[in-house]
């Protein structure tokens, strides 16, 4: 693309974001959806505005703006909140997996389809999007018990739907179930090292620079080399970022400016992935399976109210909280379409029904997910007085 061409795309994406945080001030949606109809307005889906060379750069702006949400998210993981929060986090996204595979592979298995890619889009059902509920709480602007969980939830949930979906995989798998499981565990684990590596030295060097010192740029290089660092070795950055994000949490002296300078540099990464996410979105999938895609879309919705519900009634949560949980996770993105392309690598036979029913659910998902949460943050702190 030519040098002028680029400058000028790249300043009309983000003027649009500008134009998106004040149509959601008046529409009183959050930015997220309307970054998202923008994109998709432009996009194929409507009036084609942006060439392929433009979507293209989908994938390194959402690695990027991915693993700075992942990092703040890591951030929720601290000390003090898990001392407040740390029984009822597990419990209640541990819940809410669970339920999510059941209940989605049962109810596909009596509509007709398979066990075992019922099961796998039981697994897939799982995935959340960590950066839209992240933006949703961070502009509500509210800081409570209840967006303190969400963040805590939002932060693990990817860990376990992976896992989840590692074991649904090897299990479902004719050949090579041995091998999946320690693909999986190598993600895992070789994520969760990775982000100690990079996250205690950032800890230390965090830790070395006097109050009101600049560190937007040592910020963005601990982001930046941690997302290069687990593509390169092949692991999950989410999981490596949000490993990083929480030993600087718990371990930096004065961590605290560490993220409020991602806060502030990861808006303009964000307005791009949100457009560009909607630019992609292929409305043709969902009349594509037509109504097992209203079924799928059901029964997440129904397990993800069921799961959360009782994850928060096992540890007691307030009554005007507990069934807010399960619809505040419904925004789905990017890590459900990851999950789906594995999927069909390792099953082609099953590949194009898997990726077929996942963009249609991450479509309306992606669309209806961030207002539903930006409702029931508002929701539980009317009803609670948070």
């Amino acid at each position: 693309m030519d040098i002028s061409h680029l400058l000028i795309t790249l300043g009309l994406l983000f003027l649009t974001g500008l134009a998106a945080d004040q149509l959601g001030r008046f529409t009183h949606l959050p930015r997220v959806t309307m970054l998202l109809l923008l994109g998709l307005i432009a996009g194929d889906a409507g009036f084609g505005l942006f060439n392929a060379e433009v979507i293209s750069w989908f994938d390194t702006v959402a690695i990027v703006a991915l693993t700075m949400v992942a990092f703040l998210l890591g951030s929720s993981l601290s000390r003090s909140n898990l001392a407040a929060h740390g029984r009822a986090i597990l419990a209640i996204s541990l819940s809410v997996v669970v339920v999510t595979v059941l209940l989605v592979a049962l109810g596909l298995i009596a509509a007709g389809l398979e066990p075992g890619i019922a099961f796998l889009l039981g697994a897939i059902a799982t995935a959340t999007a960590p950066a839209a509920i992240a933006d949703v709480i961070r502009q509500t602007g509210l800081t409570n018990r209840f967006t303190e969980m969400l963040k805590g939830i939002v932060a693990i949930d990817d860990a376990w739907g992976l896992l989840a979906f590692s074991l649904t995989l090897a299990m479902v798998s004719s050949t090579g179930g041995g091998h999946l499981l320690n693909g999986a565990a190598i993600e895992i684990g070789g994520a969760i090292l990775l982000g100690g590596m990079v996250g205690l030295p950032a800890a230390y060097l965090t830790g070395r620079i006097a109050a009101g010192e600049p560190l937007q740029a040592e910020a963005i290089g601990i982001v930046f080399l941690t997302a290069g660092l687990a593509l390169w070795l092949n692991v999950s950055f989410l999981i490596a970022g949000m490993t990083a994000g929480a030993l600087i949490a718990n371990v930096a002296p004065h961590h605290d400016r560490a993220f409020h300078e991602i806060e502030h540099v990861q808006w303009p990464f964000l307005i791009l992935f949100f457009l560009l996410a909607g630019a992609s979105l292929e409305f043709d999938r969902i009349w594509q399976v037509g109504t097992l895609s209203v079924v799928f879309i059901c029964l997440r919705i129904v397990s993800r109210l069921v799961g959360g519900w009782i994850g928060a009634a096992l540890v007691r949560a307030p009554r005007e909280e507990r069934m807010w949980y399960g619809p505040a996770l419904l925004p789905q993105a990017g890590v459900a379409v990851g999950m789906a392309l594995v999927a069909g690598e390792a099953l082609p036979e099953w590949s194009s029904a898997i990726m077929a029913l996942t963009l249609s659910a991450t479509v309306i998902f992606e669309l209806i997910g961030p207002p539903i949460t930006f409702y029931c943050i508002r929701r539980v702190t009317q009803r609670s007085g948070l």
